[in-house]
């Protein structure tokens, strides 16, 4: 399993990254002031943070549990990346209805979009930090 420490490394990074992409992208997509959008990326980026952290120590205890292991194969990948974004999905759509002044069939759309870029990001994101920081073997007695 990971360790706390990276654990907050692996949420921050993606976050970052995240951050700095999807700003770029909506701006342009979704015709909205870039301040604005950025103000509400920014919040929803620390909800995903924490979103993350909790989620990830959840389903790496899942796999564990129920799998005996914690490396992912391509349908967990998957599987882990789309339960993320529906959690995310549920917890940021009030404040996306909220903060953009959108009707709900407008911030859904918007909020799907979001879902499949990070689909595709949290999918990919995973692959390349799994390699760059491997996850260690749990030790059993």
């Amino acid at each position: 399993m990971r360790t706390v420490a990276d654990r907050i490394r692996h949420a921050l990074c993606f976050e970052i990254i995240g951050l700095l992409l999807v700003t770029q992208l909506s701006g342009w997509l979704f015709n909205t002031p870039l301040v604005k959008f950025g103000v509400l990326a920014l919040v929803l980026s620390v909800l995903a943070t924490l979103w993350n952290y909790v989620y990830n120590l959840g389903f790496d205890h899942a796999m564990l549990r129920f799998a005996k292991r914690v490396q992912k194969t391509l349908l967990e990948r998957v599987l882990h990346a789309f339960l993320f974004e529906i959690g995310m999905l549920i917890i940021t759509l009030p404040l996306v209805v909220w903060w953009m002044e959108y009707g709900f069939a407008e911030a859904f759309s918007m909020s799907i979009a979001l879902m499949i870029f990070y689909l595709v990001y949290v999918y990919v994101y995973n692959i390349i930090y799994d390699n760059v920081f491997p996850i260690p073997e749990p030790e059993y007695e």
